[in-house]
Protein backbone atom coordinates (compact mmCIF):
# COMPACT_ATOMS: atom_id res chain seq x y z
CA UNK A 1 0.00 0.00 0.00
CA UNK A 2 2.91 2.24 1.20
CA UNK A 3 4.24 1.64 -2.63
CA UNK A 4 0.96 2.59 -4.17
CA UNK A 5 1.19 5.67 -2.46
CA UNK A 6 4.47 6.54 -3.29
CA UNK A 7 4.05 5.61 -6.97
CA UNK A 8 1.17 8.31 -6.94
CA UNK A 9 2.77 11.01 -5.79
CA UNK A 10 5.87 10.63 -7.85
CA UNK A 11 3.78 10.45 -11.02
CA UNK A 12 2.09 13.90 -9.92
CA UNK A 13 5.32 15.44 -9.05
CA UNK A 14 6.48 14.61 -12.40
CA UNK A 15 3.97 16.05 -14.32
CA UNK A 16 3.70 19.42 -12.35
CA UNK A 17 7.17 19.79 -13.32
CA UNK A 18 7.15 21.49 -16.50
CA UNK A 19 5.94 25.49 -16.90
CA UNK A 20 2.67 25.86 -15.73
CA UNK A 21 0.37 26.15 -19.20
CA UNK A 22 3.33 24.59 -21.12
CA UNK A 23 1.77 22.23 -24.40
CA UNK A 24 3.15 18.99 -24.55
CA UNK A 25 4.87 19.49 -27.90
CA UNK A 26 5.01 16.19 -30.53
CA UNK A 27 7.92 14.51 -31.72
CA UNK A 28 7.03 15.84 -35.72
CA UNK A 29 6.68 18.97 -34.40
CA UNK A 30 10.13 18.90 -32.70
CA UNK A 31 11.96 17.28 -35.93
CA UNK A 32 10.19 20.25 -37.79
CA UNK A 33 12.09 23.08 -36.07
CA UNK A 34 15.49 22.46 -35.14
CA UNK A 35 15.38 25.62 -33.14
CA UNK A 36 12.48 24.54 -30.77
CA UNK A 37 14.13 21.23 -30.13
CA UNK A 38 17.15 22.91 -29.78
CA UNK A 39 16.24 24.62 -27.04
CA UNK A 40 14.20 22.31 -25.06
CA UNK A 41 17.53 19.57 -25.38
CA UNK A 42 19.39 22.50 -23.91
CA UNK A 43 16.53 22.87 -20.69
CA UNK A 44 16.47 19.08 -20.30
CA UNK A 45 19.97 18.51 -20.50
CA UNK A 46 20.28 21.51 -17.90
CA UNK A 47 18.15 20.18 -15.47
CA UNK A 48 17.39 16.98 -16.03
CA UNK A 49 16.85 15.64 -12.33
CA UNK A 50 13.52 18.23 -12.55
CA UNK A 51 12.89 17.69 -16.27
CA UNK A 52 14.14 14.84 -17.57
CA UNK A 53 10.96 12.65 -17.86
CA UNK A 54 8.57 14.97 -19.00
CA UNK A 55 7.03 14.58 -21.90
CA UNK A 56 8.46 17.39 -23.91
CA UNK A 57 12.04 16.66 -23.03
CA UNK A 58 11.20 12.87 -23.98
CA UNK A 59 10.16 13.97 -27.09
CA UNK A 60 12.60 16.53 -27.30
CA UNK A 61 15.06 13.35 -27.45
CA UNK A 62 13.06 11.17 -29.61
CA UNK A 63 12.88 13.80 -32.29
CA UNK A 64 16.55 14.61 -32.26
CA UNK A 65 17.32 11.15 -33.14
CA UNK A 66 14.84 10.90 -35.81
CA UNK A 67 16.36 14.18 -37.02
CA UNK A 68 19.75 13.05 -36.70
CA UNK A 69 19.02 9.76 -38.44
CA UNK A 70 17.06 12.08 -41.34
CA UNK A 71 19.94 13.92 -41.80
CA UNK A 72 22.49 10.82 -41.68
CA UNK A 73 19.98 9.26 -44.65
CA UNK A 74 20.15 12.25 -47.11
CA UNK A 75 24.19 12.49 -46.09
CA UNK A 76 24.27 9.35 -47.60
CA UNK A 77 22.19 9.80 -50.70
CA UNK A 78 19.09 8.77 -49.49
Amino acid sequence: MRCLIALILLSAMAACSEQPGERTLTVSELVADDVLRAHHIARCRENPGELGHTPNCRNAQEAEGKARFQRMKKALGG
